[in-house]
């Protein structure tokens, strides 16, 4: 449609067409183990949120962020940007060892929680069948400088590229550890309180998310958490299992489940925009 705002990524970037993959939600929890490891990131969302009470409501704000930022108009995308910097600005944390209470929007925090998911999406997505190729990958570690943006980080000082995203993760990785935080995380992971009635529905599916979002998990991440990672070839089979079958779920069908974020984009922009892999590499 002539004129519609695209947003800040618009039908023509990687992020419009990889973000509308089923994967994501396992890629979603696959960042959660990841930003866990990070102890003074994580002391900040457990000394600051209902996390453990409204898990489900937490995770479903988190992918209706993404969903706001990726398919929203600009308006819409800087809003929940704003909403996000100034609930920050008011939040913080403190160590329990040393006493030293610190903002959660520290700089070095934003950018773990950012590379963590931005890893994370990627991983899943290609590891799991999502055909990129190494530029399209790129390209997408780049577009989301526009997402650190949004947090209220400086987008040049992000990494741009997968190579400064890897370089990224051998920096921090001395800082990394699992401590009682993070072992509460991937606890609640594993079970998540839920109604009575859905705890056999949780059994059978939510742990099987859980298990191959961890499995996912590079090796230094299973060292930390004190389990022995499991063979890459065994995951890498799983991943790929799992986007098959996921992605013979009509995406109409799953469109439809709320927010329907991709669907007002159509809406707005013309059935052109569908979000589609095959759109990439054209």
């Amino acid at each position: 449609m002539t004129g519609a705002d695209p947003g800040l990524f618009g039908p023509e970037s990687v992020t419009w067409q990889l973000h509308s993959d089923p994967v994501m939600w396992i890629a979603g929890v696959r960042a959660l183990y990841l930003q866990a490891l990070h102890p003074r990131a994580v002391r900040g969302v457990m000394q600051n949120s209902d996390f453990r009470r409204d898990a489900w409501g937490r995770l479903l704000r988190t992918a209706s962020f993404v969903g706001t930022t990726t398919y929203g108009t600009t308006e819409a995308a800087e809003r929940a940007g704003a909403r996000v910097r100034k609930i920050h600005r008011m939040l913080t944390a403190t160590d329990p060892d040393t006493g030293e209470c610190y903002g959660v929007d520290e700089p070095a925090l934003l950018t773990w929680v950012h590379c963590a998911e931005i890893d994370s999406y990627l991983h899943v997505a290609r590891r799991s069948g999502f055909r990129l190729t190494d530029a399209e990958a790129d390209r997408y570690v780049a577009e989301h400088r526009q997402s650190a943006r949004l947090v209220g980080l400086d987008p040049d000082a992000v990494p741009g590229d997968r190579a400064e995203l890897a370089a990224y993760f051998e920096k921090v990785r001395p800082v990394l550890a699992s401590g009682p935080e993070a072992r509460e995380v991937d606890d609640f992971l594993l079970r998540p309180p839920t109604h009575p009635l859905l705890v056999p529905a949780r059994e059978v599916l939510w742990r099987r998310v859980a298990h191959l979002a961890y499995a996912s998990l590079p090796p230094y991440a299973h060292e930390l958490y004190g389990r022995p990672a499991p063979a890459p070839a065994a995951v890498t089979r799983r991943l790929r299992l799992a986007g098959l079958l996921l992605r013979r779920v009509p995406a109409r069908v799953r469109w439809q489940l709320p927010p329907k974020h991709i669907l007002r984009a159509m809406e707005r922009l013309g059935p052109d925009a569908r979000p589609a892999p095959y759109k990439l590499g054209r």
